[in-house]
């Protein structure tokens, strides 16, 4: 099935997307080298991450393997956006998202100024019909509270980076994203979600945003002074449906490291520490 509907993506398929390419990031791989592992063409990957084309099942699992990703949350993903693809889902409503929430990922790419890589992966869960309960009880298992993260498989790609060799680095790109501690969360004034993350094999912290609006800006840096502000700023749609991701800060055992929300409307600073 290969239809392509006009204007921006239903938010199903977007999380679906945006979780993919984070996984993709992940790998390290090109799409030509996604092929070659998988079952699937070049073309089809590059129609299954931009979302324009739902990605069969063994496609996302296939995906999973090779990031070294449990499949439980993108397969969850996947069974909303094949539930909206093929009509079965009832009416949504936006709720609090789930721990990876997935909307659309834009490919890793400075913010305005060079403030930093803005990657994406979701903003919203949906309230399913009874039929789909199952998948939405899924995903909000992810917002345990619980910060220990789930042990990554063996064959999970080693990080790029380590302590200052990260700084100012993106945490997808440097392959910091696996497994990571969530030190702590905020929920804004302007309803953005804010989470403070943690790489115990890349000793590197960094913040990510959610469920947020053009212009909105995110800074992250650490208590003792000893590193400049790292800054992620929303430029478009799609970011705003998406995760973004400040770049990263050095941040080994005792170190606190703050993250401070600049929403464009609607509130003022917001702030928010957590200790490594």
């Amino acid at each position: 099935m290969t239809r392509t509907p006009p204007g921006p993506l239903p938010p199903e398929r977007a999380r679906l997307a945006s979780a993919l390419r984070e996984l993709k990031a992940d790998t390290g791989l090109s799409l030509a080298a996604l092929a070659a592992k998988t079952t699937f063409s070049k073309s089809s990957w590059e129609r299954y991450l931009n979302g324009r084309t739902l990605p069969p099942r063994q496609a996302v699992q296939e995906l999973c393997r090779l990031a070294g990703e449990p499949e439980g949350r993108c397969l969850a993903l996947w069974e909303l956006a094949e539930s909206e693809w093929s009509g079965r889902a009832a009416p949504t409503t936006p709720t609090t998202p789930a721990e990876p929430p997935t909307p659309p990922e834009v490919d890793a790419r400075p913010a305005a100024g060079g403030r930093g890589a803005v990657l994406a992966v979701l903003a919203s869960v949906c309230a399913l019909a009874a039929g789909g309960l199952s998948v939405a009880l899924v995903l909000l298992a992810g917002q345990s509270g619980d910060p220990r993260p789930s042990p990554p498989s063996p064959s999970a790609p080693a990080p790029r980076c380590r302590g200052a060799t990260c700084e100012g680095r993106s945490p997808m790109q440097m392959r910091c994203g696996a497994a990571p501690l969530t030190l702590a969360s905020l929920r804004t004034s302007t309803g953005a979600h804010l989470e403070l993350r943690y790489s115990e094999k890349c000793e590197a912290g960094w913040a990510r945003m959610w469920s947020t609006r053009i212009g909105d800006r995110l800074e992250l840096n650490r208590t003792d002074g000893g590193r400049r502000p790292h800054a992620a700023e929303i430029t478009d749609d799609i970011a705003a449906q998406s995760y973004v991701y400040t770049p990263m800060t050095e941040a080994r055992p005792g170190t606190t490291v703050r993250a401070c929300f600049r929403p464009v409307t609607g509130g003022g600073r917001e702030c928010f520490d957590a200790r490594v």
